[in-house]
């Protein structure tokens, strides 16, 4: 693997929605379409959420991203790393740069929402300091929806 590069986008650069789309297949393989929590790319509020992509040369190869919920708390979102691409600290490096963006952005708090079939998921928000709360907001009626906080 060479060196992976991150880079912070727009949620229109044209890299963005194909990698979202690949996170989009691994989550179709474990849960009921209505049970995804996508983003709305057309939504007017689009241009709020902030965009970390990993590249290893040219291939983008992981998404995440951040999007407000009010003044001290943002929201993790489209977190991704491709596969191959998986327990190589790419996951890492893309959280430490949007935990960075968040607290240059003064949110004091970061929150996401993962499934409840995604335990690697879950191991790795905990490893990092994430710790489970009551669901919020859209997920607060969804069954297999867990969520999570951390203090920045």
């Amino acid at each position: 693997m060479s060196t992976i590069r991150l880079e912070y986008v727009t949620p229109h650069h044209p890299d963005v929605q194909p990698t979202v789309a690949k996170l989009d297949e691994d989550l179709l393989q474990r849960y009921r379409p209505e049970d995804i929590f996508g983003m709305d790319f057309n939504d007017p509020d689009i241009d709020e959420v902030q965009f970390v992509l990993a590249y290893d040369g040219e291939t983008p190869v992981g998404c995440g991203a951040i999007r407000p919920l009010n003044e001290e708390m943002t929201e993790l979102k489209r977190f991704f790393v491709d596969a191959a691409y998986r327990k190589k600290g790419v996951a890492a490096q893309m959280l430490v740069k949007l935990e960075i963006l968040a607290k240059e952005q003064n949110y004091t708090t970061i929150r996401l929402e993962t499934g409840d079939k995604q335990p690697e998921s879950i191991h790795f928000y905990k490893k990092y300091g994430f710790y489970e709360i009551e669901r919020f907001g859209q997920y607060a009626d969804s069954e297999g929806s867990l969520c999570f906080e951390k203090i920045l």
